[in-house]
């Protein structure tokens, strides 16, 4: 069947287009080009007037795994609450901060996103969390690989591995998880705290292996190089939420030295100690060197008002936050030989000092890092809030007099602290479409999702214009998933089933005597069954496969 979608104001960046008006063509699930004179299509979609985009891709969202359950566990009085009423489609639970499964892929879909990764599975926890993210409905998935923390990739280290051999051990988790990149959280501290340590510095030795930071966060970088590996190391950096914490922000981008590197919820990494306060803006230091390093990409983890949970993998900064819980209950767990969890559930008040310049420092990042291709839109949700405050953010970032007036009503002294109120710059649809679509797909190696070429999926997303741009953005006109409609005007109207995305770098089996040993004396399952098979996900009929290139990335 051919699809004509007719006339509709084409915003994709990566193919150039900014608003130019045109016919998109649909066939199997994919864009074609124009079939010519001789081919009629089958149905006709007049979008005239409409604009349209590929759907959005965030490549920084906690949807599933361990810490994700237990912040639903946490949050059940707002899962009372905000219970979904069963509508013919969706009976699908509640939650905001901490949704369902099913509630997480309807409103990522009624919003026009097509594509959410998990930043954070824990190799121990992976299978659980490819079960859940096969419940979650709509959009596709994936997720991210924590390494950094774990005891066989420390003792490789301490042990003086050369960077080939770990290069097999990262592409042999890699593969074994059915991961799509690599994550580190806070690598070598959250070792250091299972020895009862609370703070770990870039070049400082941890308290049983000795390697430093820096040692991991380097192998680990140069390890995804050397595999080809599309997404660069995806940090979570040193000493999350400290005042003065950008001093470990700017040692782990020179730590890098040069090697492609990925900076997760910056916001939480860019704070100084000037003022009577001992808490300021540090954003200006860092977008300046990130804008001086093409080697440097970010997402922002801006924070936004109101209830949430915090969920993440440091368990380092998550003991220390326990004390901030709101309402006041908290876990944090560990797991032996591989990482750790803390879930704290918070409340962002815009009348606090401190949460207050948090949104603003989070602004500024966005507005001062010049290349939209290297900054994408997060609130690490649910962590700086939920991710169905994203049109909200759209609208700040788009709009300077709704920013500075939302400003205003902050509390009363961070407008002397933020150079926020200064910052003219207000992004573009073509600006927005980059960093929600085009430069997500293109650092994920997603190369047929996040533009409107021929060969690409048909996830495609209709809006209409609006100069309220948080209601533009929350309600799409229609929502195709690979050619399908499933959202008209916000309301889900078909059901349809994702695919998760990985990569297959290619590694020397030898390592998986090395691993199988390690599994035989320190962990409770033989490697063999701890590798995920590609019947478990989605029943054998869901993977997407992405390309390695050694050299290249």
């Amino acid at each position: 069947m051919l699809t004509k979608l007719s006339g509709g104001r084409v915003y994709d960046p990566a193919n150039g287009r900014d608003g130019v008006v045109m016919d998109l063509y649909v066939r199997d699930g994919r864009i074609v080009g124009d079939p010519g004179r001789g081919a009629a299509p089958d149905e006709t979609v007049d979008l005239a007037g409409k604009m349209v985009m590929a759907g959005a891709i965030d490549i920084h969202s906690h949807i599933a795994g361990g810490k994700v359950n237990i912040a639903r566990l946490l949050m059940a009085e707002e899962h009372r609450a905000t219970a979904v009423a069963a509508d013919g489609l969706c009976r699908c639970g509640g939650g905001v901060a901490s949704p369902s499964a099913h509630v997480t892929g309807c409103r990522y879909a009624r919003m026009g996103y097509t594509a959410a990764f998990e930043p954070a599975m824990l190799p121990s926890n992976a299978r659980h969390a490819h079960l859940e993210m096969a419940d979650i409905p709509l959009i596709d998935t994936g997720a991210y690989v924590v390494l950094g923390n774990d005891d066989l990739l420390l003792e490789m280290l301490a042990s003086g591995a050369g960077e080939e051999e770990i290069a097999d051990y990262v592409g042999w988790a890699v593969n074994a998880t059915r991961s799509l990149a690599v994550k580190a959280v806070n690598p070598g501290g959250i070792n250091a705290f299972k020895y009862n340590q609370r703070r770990l510095e870039v070049d400082e030795p941890g308290p049983f292996h000795a390697v430093t930071p820096r040692r991991v966060l380097t192998a680990l970088a140069a390890a995804v190089r050397r595999l080809g590996i599309p997404h660069p190391l995806h940090l979570h950096g040193f000493n999350l939420g400290v005042p003065g914490n950008v001093e470990s922000t700017l040692d782990s981008i020179g730590a890098a030295d040069g090697l492609r590197l990925h900076l997760a919820h910056v916001q939480f990494h860019s704070y100084g100690l000037e003022g009577d306060r001992r808490f300021s803006s540090a954003a200006a230091r860092l977008a300046e060197v990130v804008n001086a390093r093409p080697n440097i990409s970010v997402d922002v983890g801006q924070v936004m008002f109101g209830q949430t949970v915090t969920a993440s993998a440091d368990t380092m900064a998550q003991m220390s936050n326990t004390r901030l819980a709101h309402p006041k209950k908290w876990a944090v767990m560990d797991i032996e030989c591989d990482a750790g969890c803390g879930v704290v559930p918070f409340r962002y008040r815009d009348k606090a000092f401190v949460n207050a310049l948090q949104w603003a420092i989070g602004l500024e990042l966005f507005l001062l890092i010049g290349d939209p291709w290297r900054v994408f839109l997060t609130t690490d949700h649910p962590n700086g809030g939920p991710f169905t405050s994203y049109p909200e953010l759209i609208r700040l970032l788009m709009d300077r007099d709704y920013r500075l007036a939302k400003l205003a009503e902050l509390h009363p002294e961070v407008p002397k602290h933020t150079i926020l109120g200064s910052l003219r710059r207000e992004y573009s649809l073509g600006e927005i479409a980059t960093m929600t679509r085009a430069a997500p797909a293109r650092i994920l190696g997603l190369a047929d999702r996040g533009h409107l070429g021929p060969g690409a999926a048909a996830d495609i997303v209709v809006y209409t214009d609006d100069a309220d741009r948080r209601r533009m953005f929350e309600t799409p006109d229609l929502v195709f998933k690979d050619g399908r409609l499933i959202v008209r005007r916000g309301e889900v109207v078909a059901m349809a089933e994702g695919r998760t995305h990985v990569v297959e770098p290619a590694y020397d089996p030898a390592i998986e005597r090395r691993v199988a040993r390690h599994f035989e004396e320190r962990m409770g399952l033989k490697a063999v069954h701890f590798r995920i098979g590609e019947d478990e996900i989605r029943g054998g009929n869901g993977l997407v496969r992405h390309l390695c290139r050694p050299g290249v990335f």
